[in-house]
C-alpha cells in the first residue's frame, strides 16, 4: 500500500485548489492552442467542442490522480481524448500536432502548479521536492495517456484511409464518367457539395522521392491548401500510392502559384501540384480536373526540371498538346529564336523580357520589380528585341507564352547549347 508523503500531501492540496478552476484552466488551454496549434481546431464549432471536453477531462483525470494518489499506470485515457484524436485522424491532422498539444498542455498546468505551490509551500527546498515528483509523475501520466490516443488514433486513420478511399474513389469516377449521376446522392457520399465552385488539383510525389506515408502528407497538403484559401472541407481521393485527386470549394479567390508553392514547401517539401482553373457545378468538377490532369501530364512529361506548381491558366495551351513535348519545344525555339538556348545569359535576358511584358511594357515598374536600374532594363530588352529577329510587337502574344513556357518548364522546351 502506498504511504502518503509531504510531497504527496503538497500537491494534492495543489490539485484540489486547480480543480475548482477546471473551467478556466481548460479555456486556457484551448486559447493556447488556437495560437500555437490552429489545426487542431480547424474553425470548426464542433471540433472546438470536442477539444474542450477532451482538453477538461484530461485536466480532470490528471487532478484526481494526484488528489488521490492514484498510479498513473493505471489511469486510462479519458473518453473525449480517444474521439478527439479518432476525428483528428480523420481530418488528416498531423499525429506531431497531437503529441505537441498534450506536451504544451502539461507545460502550462505545470506552471499554474508552481504558483499554487509557491502560495503554500514556504520552505524552499519542500517546493522543489514536491515540484519535482509533480513533474515525474505528470510525464507518467502523459505517456500514458499518449501512447493509448496514439494508439487511437493510428487505429482510426488506417480504418479511414481504407474504407474512404474505396468508397470515395467509385463515387467520383461516376461523377467523372456519368453525366446522369444522382448529383445529390453523389454529394451525400462524398460529404461534399458538387454543385458549388471548385478548383480542381493533382497532388503527387516523384515515385523515387517520397516520405514514408506520402498519402497522409498529401492529405494534409491538400488541407493546408484549402485553410489558406478560406475553405476548410476539401475532397481528397488517392489516385495511387504516390498521388491524390483533390478538389477544394472556393469560398475566396483562388490561390495563385506562387502562393500554393509556399503552402507546399511548408507542409509537403518535395510534392508536385497540378492546377485546373475555378469552375462551377458538376460540369465544371468535371473540367476543372481534367485540366489539372492534363497540366500533370505536361509536368511529367517535362521531368525535374520544371515548376513544381504548374496551373492550367499558365501553361494549359501547350497542356493540352503535352503529348507532344517536342512539338512545344520546336514551337518555343521558333518563336525565341536565340533567346530559347539554355544558358544563363539568355535566361537573364527571358526573364527581363517577360516581367517587362507582364508590366505592361512599363521601363519603371520592371526595373522596380527585377531591383535593377531602368537602363539596365532597357538594354536587356532591347537585346532580346535583337535576338527575336523581328519587333515586339509583331508577336507579342506568342512570345509572352513562349516565354513563361520557359519559366515553368525549363529545360524541357529549351534548346541545350
Amino acid at each position: 500500500m502506498h504511504r502518503q508523503t509531504d510531497d504527496d500531501k503538497w500537491i494534492a492540496e495543489i490539485a484540489v485548489a486547480l480543480a475548482e478552476r477546471e473551467d478556466e484552466l481548460t479555456g486556457d488551454l484551448v486559447a493556447l492552442y488556437a495560437r500555437e496549434l490552429p489545426h487542431l481546431v480547424h474553425d470548426d464549432e464542433r471540433m472546438v467542442s470536442l477539444l474542450s471536453a477532451s482538453v477538461y477531462q484530461n485536466i480532470d483525470t490528471a487532478l484526481g490522480l494526484f488528489r488521490h494518489g492514484i498510479d498513473p499506470h493505471r489511469v486510462e485515457a479519458p473518453a473525449a481524448a480517444v474521439e478527439y484524436a479518432r476525428r483528428l485522424a480523420q481530418r488528416g491532422t498531423p499525429v506531431t500536432d497531437l503529441i505537441r498539444a498534450y506536451y504544451l498542455g502539461q507545460t502550462a498546468i505545470l506552471e499554474r502548479a508552481l504558483d499554487e505551490g509557491a502560495v503554500r509551500i514556504a520552505d524552499p527546498t519542500a517546493l522543489s521536492s514536491s515540484m519535482r515528483h509533480a513533474l515525474t509523475t505528470s510525464f507518467r501520466f502523459i505517456d500514458r495517456v499518449t501512447r493509448q490516443v496514439l494508439s487511437a488514433y493510428e487505429e482510426e486513420r488506417g480504418r479511414w484511409l481504407l474504407n474512404r478511399s474505396a468508397v470515395r474513389a467509385a463515387r467520383v469516377r461516376a461523377v467523372l464518367d456519368d453525366d446522369a449521376a444522382d448529383v445529390g446522392t453523389s454529394e451525400a457520399a462524398l460529404g461534399y457539395r458538387l454543385r458549388g465552385d471548385h478548383v480542381g488539383l493533382v497532388a503527387w510525389y516523384p515515385a523515387r522521392d517520397h516520405p514514408a506515408d506520402p498519402l497522409s502528407a498529401l492529405e494534409t497538403l491538400a488541407h493546408r491548401l484549402g485553410e489558406a484559401g478560406e475553405s476548410h472541407d476539401p475532397l481528397f481521393v488517392p489516385h495511387d500510392e504516390v498521388s491524390a485527386w483533390v478538389w477544394l470549394p472556393m469560398r475566396s479567390l483562388p490561390l495563385d502559384a506562387a502562393a500554393v508553392e509556399r503552402v507546399v514547401a511548408e507542409a509537403a517539401p518535395g510534392a508536385r501540384v497540378a492546377l485546373g482553373d475555378a469552375a462551377a457545378g458538376v460540369a465544371g468538377f468535371r473540367r476543372t480536373h481534367r485540366q489539372a490532369v492534363r497540366v500533370q501530364a505536361l509536368a511529367l512529361a517535362a521531368g525535374e526540371s520544371c515548376a513544381p506548381v504548374l496551373t492550367f491558366r499558365e501553361v494549359g495551351a501547350v497542356a493540352l498538346m503535352s503529348s507532344d513535348l517536342p512539338s512545344a519545344r520546336t514551337w518555343v525555339e521558333d518563336v525565341l529564336g536565340p533567346l530559347a538556348e539554355d544558358d544563363a545569359q539568355q535566361e537573364r535576358l527571358r526573364e527581363t523580357l517577360r516581367i517587362f511584358l507582364a508590366c505592361g511594357g512599363s521601363y519603371t515598374a520592371s526595373a522596380a520589380r527585377l531591383t535593377m536600374h531602368k537602363n539596365t532594363v532597357q538594354y536587356r530588352v532591347r537585346k532580346a528585341e535583337e535576338l527575336l529577329g523581328e519587333p515586339l510587337a509583331e508577336r507579342r502574344l506568342d512570345v509572352e507564352l513562349a516565354l513563361r513556357l520557359c519559366e515553368k518548364l525549363g529545360g524541357a522546351v529549351l534548346r541545350r547549347t
